[in-house]
């Protein structure tokens, strides 16, 4: 401690948020969170002041089911993670899970949205607006959804997407129930569900779960697939980063981040 009485940690949590766009994601349980230091390296080559410090939260019960969704999305979860958060400096939060967004329909997710932003007393947003906004910045208006959930849960999804002016012309739902299970899948599974998904009037396809591991392999998808490719933890980070105003070109994270997307996109009604 200083003479002014500072401690070591709040002088390195200053000194952070003087040099550092920080983003501090709510993560749920346990699956796919090595994304987040594998996106936070590959952007620092082109972006060194970006920082993406995660929080788990307590996830309950590890379901794709609704009923159990709804508990996993709670407020009472998600304030949990709040001081952590403050702890790494962030000055933007998101929960970092769409299941346990867009199952709350449009105006829930915004209803959630809203209290974790009261919460954090920080810009706030979720992955499942994440995808609406990387729609949008994409200009593109067709999108098929490659779902590792069950169909009805995924239904969810087509649902949230519709009201956010989407128009999505196919839904595939690989009927995985845990999270566990989806984060041991790999590039090949990746693949096989990226095309599975895929339909011939789509113009982008949406992975939409951030238990799946994508970022290695995100320009492969696109190429094997011949148009943009929207994963799970790829939209969140860059959702994290328009809350920031902050822009980032780097190729090797797909379409969204290569400069195809607008640096602005329109406001999404609530």
């Amino acid at each position: 401690m200083d003479r002014t009485g500072r401690t070591e940690e709040a002088e390195r949590v200053e000194r952070v948020e003087r040099t550092a766009d920080v983003v501090g994601f709510l993560y749920p349980g346990h699956s796919a969170e090595d994304e987040y230091p594998r996106l936070e390296a590959v952007l620092g080559e082109v972006a060194a002041s970006v920082r993406l410090p995660l929080v788990h939260t307590d996830i309950g019960e590890d379901a794709h089911r609704v009923d159990a969704l709804l508990e996993m999305g709670s407020t009472a979860r998600l304030s949990a993670g709040i001081g952590r958060l403050r702890e790494h400096g962030a000055h933007a939060v998101v929960w970092a899970c769409t299941s346990a967004s867009f199952v709350f329909g449009w105006d829930g997710a915004h209803e959630q949205v809203r209290e974790l932003s009261s919460a954090a007393a920080l810009p706030a947003s979720s992955t499942s607006f994440a995808f609406a906004h990387a729609v949008q910045a994409l200009g593109v208006e067709r999108v098929a959804v490659a779902a590792t959930y069950p169909e009805d849960v995924a239904e969810h999804f087509r649902a949230f997407l519709k009201a956010a002016g989407a128009e999505v012309v196919s839904v595939r739902g690989a009927g995985i129930v845990t999270a566990a299970e989806v984060g041991t899948w790999g590039r090949e599974e990746v693949l096989a569900l990226a095309r599975a998904g895929d339909h011939p009037d789509a113009q982008a396809v949406l992975l939409p779960d951030t238990a799946l591991h994508t970022a290695a392999w995100l320009p492969e998808l696109e190429a094997a697939l011949g148009k943009p490719v929207l994963t799970a933890n790829q939209v969140t980070v860059w959702e994290g980063l328009r809350l920031l105003d902050r822009t980032v070109s780097c190729p090797a994270l797909g379409a969204l981040f290569d400069g195809r997307a607008l640096a602005e996109p329109l406001l999404l009604r609530e």
